[in-house]
Formats: structure tokens, C-alpha cells, sequence
């Protein structure tokens, strides 16, 4: 039996159906799908857990508390949804790189 994930991120140019990568190993598959907004990412969630049968999401630590909380409650109890989420000074570092890339000019 093969463990199958799914790690979301956020990016403001994402096109999910566009930008998504699988690794894989005899045993672990890993989908990597960009997403947009909430929207998206319920919606990419819900098609990896049917389609694919995902049982663990990964979320980048753009995720809110609310937001895991309605993707948990998307999904149902048998999928793990779990955020990756830096310390202080990880974040601030993070924070500033997405700065310099561009990720909150208003375009």
C-alpha cells in the first residue's frame, strides 16, 4: 500500500490545474499543488481526497487556523490536515523573501 499526501501552498498566481508535481517512491506519493485562495484549495483538497485517496494534507503556513479548520471539515475525519508553521524568527525571514518576490504589491 502506497501512503499518498498532498501539500497545498499559496502563491497569487497559482493555477492549480496548472501548477501540481507528483514524487513517489514505492511507498509515498506526494502531490504538490499551488493554490490561489481558500476557495481553491478546498476544491483541489476535496478532488485529491476522492480522486487519488489522499489521507494527509500538508499546508504551507499561509494557512489561517479557520482556514484548516473548514479544509478539515471539507474533507471529512479520515484525512489528517496539518500546517507547517516556522518559529519567530523563521517567519520574519519567510515574510521578507516573500516581500522582495512580490507577493503583496497590488497589481
Amino acid at each position: 500500500m502506497v501512503f499518498k499526501a498532498l501539500f497545498l501552498a499559496h502563491t497569487p498566481d497559482a493555477e492549480p490545474k496548472k501548477h501540481r508535481s507528483v514524487i513517489e517512491t514505492s511507498k509515498y506519493k506526494l502531490f504538490v499543488t499551488l493554490v490561489r485562495n481558500q476557495e481553491q484549495a478546498l476544491e483541489v483538497s476535496k478532488e485529491f481526497v476522492e480522486k487519488q485517496g489522499v489521507c494527509s494534507i500538508l499546508l504551507c503556513p499561509g494557512f489561517t487556523n479557520k482556514d484548516v479548520a473548514e479544509l478539515s471539515e471539507a474533507v471529512g475525519e479520515n484525512v489528517s490536515v496539518s500546517v507547517a508553521r516556522g518559529d519567530g524568527p523563521s517567519n520574519r525571514i519567510a515574510i521578507e523573501a516573500l516581500k522582495r518576490a512580490g507577493w503583496f504589491s497590488k497589481e
